[in-house]
């Protein structure tokens, strides 16, 4: 063999050998170090965020009924009022801890109860040295971060609405309420809120506002030429990109406007009023969309973004101060930056906890003397009047509305070229339990009765355009043939149409032929005894809303306007009412119209 080759396997063997050896060597380390623990495996940071929200609070602080002089009530047991809802976010608060949630509203705050109109009109937040506004003061003592401005806002003019906004302790935001002329916001388009992690840079929360279009029609005498209010979809896909390049990783909207994709105001607009899904569904990036508005209850509604197919969850908590709505929201820190990982909402009832202490007693002055000024008495009634049967029966507690409304506008026209034409009304039965009773008539007994801060307008209408806008209005009633029962419970609201979208009209005689289809209901119209001759002028006595074109009935809100006002129809009233002293329904009821079906009354 040669040399060279027996070297080879010489090195070979040796080398063998050695590998051997190590090996032998190294089983005992390899089982030492079996036995000690793994390293764990680092885990990614996270944060959980809890985002609470309330809607359409509409004054009502205290779970009271200014109307009834009592706690309120209802057959589901609910409660509603602030100092519920504080409780409620004190616990969650206790619970989650306080640098870690978030409070929220999504408009209408400022209207809707006595105690809102009492601050409005009788002791004005805008008089000089005049008082803070008692939802402020709640707000602000509740500790929100942040409102979306409601159109209930801009029902007592903007000077107002600027008051109540510079006194509170958070932004009342509007990305889409802009400046008329310049187009640049008139209100902070959104508010970014910082939170921070132990070991992991802050979270960073953008909370965009958005309101109503509705308001360009709704509140015109006070915003046209001063605001305008482009829509939601449009707004929401300009800033929520812009909230996300300020290191926005969580993007919630706060939205006073509802899901269902509706609008109530027709053609009138471009806008959708009811757009708060189709914001989730069309503007991607935004994680959860406290909803408002439409005063339904939405504990979790699911909608995919169309364009990253991210699912958006939307809530909507009762209004009134009912329900708050609670999102959880969960994000992990991974490759250098926050990401939502998941999102859930439920609400919660106000109705499971007192009332907080510390509300009651900060707004219990103001309570009382609003309690004393709705119990004043401005006359007496011969009888009870009553709303029970007023969706479906011509009540003499509506004709008194009609009545005050022609009295009003005819006085108001006098002298003018218009004078001599017949003026009607129109009214709707806001309430299901508004009572006036027999005796004594206080102003809380007539403010019951026009629940709403609507102005008088006077409006030059057809009766052509009268009889159309009588056909529109009789869509309320379900569509009932002549041999079937009829179940009061069932027979209104046709197609969900609400109550306030029913006018009755006075100064006419007619009939609404339920047996019919919509559109061809209104039977043996009549004027003054004779047919109704369709080039008749008349001056229709109307609310500001329904002028403006709120529930889209045709003709009257392009019509001309003869005369409008600010002072509240509700105050009217009562100075109709002061000034008669007696409340007899021979001053002001008739029966104008009935159910029928194929001419049969229906009662």
């Amino acid at each position: 063999m040669p040399l060279n080759r027996r070297k080879f396997l010489k090195k070979s063997a040796v080398t063998g050998a050695g590998v051997a050896i190590a090996g032998a060597a190294a089983a005992p380390a390899r089982a030492a170090e079996a036995k000690k623990p793994a390293k764990p495996v680092k885990q990614p940071k996270r944060y959980a965020l809890t985002v609470l929200g309330t809607t359409d609070l509409h004054g009502h602080v205290f779970n009271w009924d200014y109307f009834k002089d009592a706690e309120y009530q209802d057959a589901a047991g609910n409660a509603q009022g602030l100092a519920r809802i504080s409780t409620l976010v004190n616990r969650i608060r206790a619970e989650k801890g306080r640098e870690n949630t978030l409070l929220l509203d999504a408009g209408d705050t400022i209207q809707g109860t006595p105690l809102t109109y009492y601050y409005a009109k009788v002791d004005p937040i805008t008089a000089k040295g005049g008082p803070v506004h008692p939802m402020a003061q709640a707000m602000n003592a509740i500790g929100y971060d942040a409102a979306a401005l409601g159109n209930h806002e801009f029902n007592y003019g903007i000077e107002t609405l600027r008051k109540f906004e510079s006194q509170l302790r958070f932004p009342l935001l509007g990305a889409n309420a802009v400046d008329a002329k310049t187009l640049k916001p008139a209100f902070p388009p959104y508010v970014i809120k910082t939170f921070c992690v132990k070991g992991a840079p802050p979270v960073k929360v953008a909370v965009l506002g958005l309101t109503n279009p509705g308001i360009a029609i709704w509140d015109k005498a006070y915003v046209q030429g001063k605001l305008a209010f482009p829509g939601l979809e449009e707004q929401a896909a300009k800033w929520v990109p812009k909230l996300k390049s300020l290191g926005a990783d969580v993007v919630i909207v706060s939205a006073h406007s509802g899901s269902s994709g509706t609008s109530s105001y027709g053609d009138q607009l471009p806008y959708v009023e009811n757009s708060a899904a189709l914001v989730a569904q069309q503007v991607p990036d935004i994680d959860a969309v406290l909803v408002g508005h439409a005063h339904v209850e939405i504990p979790e509604l699911k909608v995919v973004n169309a364009k990253t197919g991210k699912t958006v969850v939307l809530s909507e908590p009762l209004a009134y101060a009912e329900r708050l709505s609670v999102f959880d929201v969960e994000l992990v820190f991974e490759k250098g930056r926050w990401t939502v990982e998941s999102v859930a909402s439920k609400v919660l009832n106000s109705n499971t906890v007192a009332d907080d202490p510390k509300i009651t007693k900060l707004l219990g002055d103001e309570h009382a003397k609003v309690v004393a000024y709705v119990n004043q008495v401005v006359g007496s009634a011969t009888e009870t009047l009553t709303t029970v049967e007023a969706r479906y029966k011509d009540a003499p507690i509506i004709d008194l509305i009609t009545k005050v409304q022609e009295d009003v506008v005819k006085a108001a026209l006098a002298g003018t070229s218009y004078a001599s034409l017949p003026v009607i009304a129109q009214a709707s039965p806001f309430s299901r339990t508004s009572e006036i009773p027999a005796g004594q008539v206080t102003i809380r007994d007539l403010s019951s009765l026009y629940v709403y801060d609507n102005t008088l307008v006077a409006k030059l209408m057809t009766g052509a355009q009268v009889r159309a806008y009588l056909e529109y209005s009789a869509q309320y009633f379900v569509q009932t043939a002549a041999g079937a029962v009829v179940d009061t419970e069932k027979l209104t609201n046709a197609a969900g149409r609400p109550d306030y979208n029913y006018d009755y009209v006075s100064g006419l005689a007619y009939e609404i032929d339920i047996a019919q289809a919509p559109g061809s209901r209104i039977r043996n119209l009549t004027f003054g005894g004779v047919a109704l001759d369709d080039a008749q002028q008349f001056v229709l006595a109307v609310n500001n809303y329904r002028a403006n074109g709120g529930g889209a009935f045709p003709h009257v809100a392009s019509a001309q306007e003869l005369w409008s006002e600010s002072t509240e129809i509700r105050t009217r009233i009562s100075e109709w009412v002061t000034a008669k002293g007696v409340l007899d329904p021979k001053d002001f009821a008739s029966v104008d119209w009935k159910l029928t079906r194929d001419g049969t009354p229906v009662f």
